[in-house]
């Protein structure tokens, strides 16, 4: 978690909020990765609702968005966010979820929700909504897609479009297709560290956007959708 110093009323922030380790450091790598030229939104982080109550609790005047799964330890389905709206009406919740079933979206805004963004693939959804709400540098449309829309003047960061094993193509960064070249040559995240000259914690947290991004909970599993 994020020093509190971090957390200032002038700067947008997220609460992310999911169980899965993984989840939490992909999507804050991803973010960051996204967030390149711009001041980087502060994240801070929860495994349970409880937390996420808390932490809201805490910060609800610097915080901008609440991205909550509906699969928590001590919350499930659509019970966390009516537990979290009854404490707190007016907070910024976006449902984060893998479940794509169109009654329980409908549900879930219905409930209160400002949007249910799947939780699954390259969350290209999840990153053109936080562009949306101008929290990765200049709002865009809605419809944009994700990680295209540029300040003017700025070159774009895309260097590469990679197409999985079963047609699912994914834009990655020129950082991102380094990291995933490395990985699908078989280097660990210390030789990876050195040939980049990055930290370890770096590199890690690299990789975990990768497997985010891909749809996978691990290297084999990674490059087993690549070759």
């Amino acid at each position: 978690m994020p020093s509190e110093s971090l957390v200032t009323p002038d700067r947008p922030q997220l609460l992310i909020v999911d169980d899965h380790e993984l989840v939490r450091l992909g999507l804050s790598s991803l973010i960051a990765s996204q967030a390149a030229g711009h001041d980087q939104p502060g994240t801070l982080e929860a495994s349970t609702l409880a937390e996420a109550i808390d932490l809201y609790a805490l910060h609800q005047d610097s915080l901008a968005l609440i991205l909550l799964d509906l699969h928590l330890p001590d919350a499930h389905g659509l019970s966390g966010l009516r537990q979290l709206l009854a404490r707190f009406p007016a907070a910024p919740v976006a449902v984060l979820s893998g479940d794509a079933d169109p009654a329980l979206k409908r549900q879930a805004l219905e409930i209160g929700a400002r949007a249910y963004l799947p939780k699954s693939g390259q969350l290209a959804d999840v990153i053109t909504y936080l562009r949306a709400q101008g929290l990765l540098g200049l709002p865009t449309s809605a419809g944009a897609t994700a990680g295209m829309a540029q300040p003017e003047g700025q070159v774009s960061e895309a260097a590469r479009m990679v197409q999985t094993r079963d047609g699912e193509r994914v834009r990655l960064t020129h950082r991102q297709a380094e990291m995933l070249d490395w990985v699908l040559a078989g280097q660990s995240n210390r030789e990876i560290a050195e040939t980049a000259h990055l930290s370890e914690g770096t590199v890690k947290n690299h990789v975990s956007a990768l497997l985010l991004m891909f749809g996978v909970r691990s290297r084999a599993q990674l490059i087993s959708r690549l070759r």
